[in-house]
C-alpha cells in the first residue's frame, strides 16, 4: 500500500496541485465576468502533449541503452576476473581479492559520479578513470604471474570494452533532453490551463453539481502527470524514481566468489 501510495505521490504532487488550483481559478474568474470561448483542444496536443511524449521515448530509449551498457560492464568485468581466476596455472587468492576490490571500487566509483549533478562530476570522473587505469595496470601485470601474452590481450579488449561502455554510459548521463525542449513544455504546462479558463468557462455552463470542475483539474493532472513521468526517466541514475538504474557493487563482488 505504502509503495502505490509512493507510485502515486511521485506522479501526483505538489505542482499538480498547483497548476490545477490555478485552472480552476481561471474557470471561475471568466465564470464571473462571463468569459467564453470555444478552444481547440488539438492546441493542447501539439503544444505540450506530442512534445512530452517524444521526450518520454526518448528518455525510455536512453535507460534501455544504459542497462544494457550497464549489463556489458559487468560481463566483462566478471570475464577480466574469471581470467584471472582461472587461466593461471595456480589460483592466487591475494591476485583475485586485488581484481576483485579494482572490479567493485570501478562500480563505486560509477555510482558515485551518476548520482551526483552533471556540475560536480569532475572529481568523481577523475576517480572512475584512476580506477580504470589502475585496472589497465594489474592486468599488464598478469605477465609476472605467467598468463600468456595473448590472453593478456584478451584481458585488455575485456577493459576496452568496459571503458566503451563506460563513456556511453557518461553521455547518457551529461546529454538528456534538450533544455530548450524541457523549458517550452514548462511554459506551455503552466500557461494552457489557466489560458483555456474560458473554454472550461463555456462548458461549465450546461453542468452542475461539482461537475465543471472535471475537465480543469483532469486537463492539469493530465498534463503535469505526463510531465512528472518524463522527469523521472529523464535521469535514469539518480536514485530519485523507481526505474531508475542501480550500481549494486557490493552485489556484484560477491556474485565474483561464488
Amino acid at each position: 500500500m505504502v509503495r502505490q501510495l509512493k507510485r502515486i505521490t511521485a506522479i501526483i504532487n505538489l505542482k499538480s496541485l498547483a497548476i490545477t488550483a490555478l485552472a480552476v481559478i481561471s474557470m471561475l474568474v471568466c465564470q464571473r465576468y462571463g468569459l467564453e470561448a470555444n478552444f481547440p483542444l488539438t492546441l493542447v496536443a501539439t503544444a505540450v502533449i506530442f512534445p512530452i511524449v517524444f521526450s518520454i521515448g526518448g528518455a525510455y530509449k536512453r535507460r534501455e541503452a544504459a542497462l544494457q551498457d550497464y549489463g556489458e560492464i559487468k560481463a566483462h568485468g566478471r570475464a577480466i576476473y574469471f581470467a584471472v581466476r582461472d587461466w593461471l596455472a595456480e589460483r592466487d587468492p591475494a591476485l583475485e581479492a586485488e581484481f576483485r576490490d579494482l572490479l567493485g571500487g570501478f562500480l563505486r566509483d560509477c555510482r558515485e559520479l551518476f548520482v551526483h549533478p552533471v556540475s560536480e562530476m569532475d572529481e568523481a570522473e577523475r576517480a572512475v578513470y584512476r580506477r580504470l587505469s589502475g585496472l589497465s595496470k594489474a592486468i599488464n601485470g598478469l605477465r609476472e604471474h605467467g598468463l600468456a601474452s595473448g590472453e593478456v590481450s584478451r584481458c585488455n579488449q575485456f577493459l576496452s570494452k568496459m571503458m566503451i561502455s563506460f563513456e556511453t554510459l557518461k553521455h547518457i548521463y551529461q546529454y538528456r533532453t534538450p533544455v530548450t525542449l524541457r523549458a517550452y513544455s514548462d511554459i506551455f504546462i503552466l500557461l494552457l490551463p489557466i489560458l483555456y479558463g474560458p473554454w472550461f468557462a463555456q462548458i461549465a455552463g450546461n453542468l452542475s453539481g461539482g461537475v465543471q470542475f472535471v475537465m480543469p483539474v483532469l486537463m492539469s493532472l493530465i498534463l503535469v502527470g505526463l510531465d512528472n513521468i518524463q522527469d523521472h526517466l529523464e535521469n535514469p541514475f539518480d536514485q530519485i524514481g523507481e526505474d531508475d538504474i542501480v550500481f549494486n557493487a557490493e552485489k556484484f563482488v560477491e556474485r565474483l566468489e561464488l
